[in-house]
């Protein structure tokens, strides 16, 4: 799936947020190794800390499908400025796609596309426990 689809069913994904506090609707959609493709919306809770991110709840889908290679992540975000993954899902994402690729939409809707370890420099991971 090229990177345009990808930001796409981030797109879609983001419809189905659930964001009653702070309006701050994210989708997000992984890519895994395998070709398949998982979607996932921010879920926002009264309680702040249980809220998850869009990005957790599309890696939660495809590693509960079984998935445990992700190649791609795109996230989509109704925002002025381009809307990467906090520092919290970037650690998680590590954990299943060192290599991956990251893609988000500029001001102007333009995909822009960094790597993981562009965005997580010097990374905590499972070699550091070595």
């Amino acid at each position: 799936m090229p990177d345009a689809e990808l930001l796409s069913v981030a797109r879609r994904a983001r419809e189905r947020a659930y964001a009653p506090y702070s309006g701050f609707r994210v989708g997000a959609a992984v890519r895994a190794q395998s070709g398949a493709v998982y979607p996932g919306c921010n879920i926002e809770n009264a309680s702040y800390g249980l809220t998850l991110c869009a990005e957790q709840v599309a890696v939660a889908q495809a590693i509960s499908s079984g998935e445990r290679r992700l190649t791609a992540i795109a996230v989509s975000a109704e925002s002025a400025h381009a809307v990467w993954p906090c520092g919290r899902c970037r650690q998680m994402l590590l954990e299943f796609g060192p290599d991956m690729a990251v893609l988000t939409e500029g001001p102007g809707g333009e995909p822009l596309r960094q790597t993981l370890t562009d965005l997580l420099p010097d990374a905590f991971s499972a070699e550091t426990m070595r």
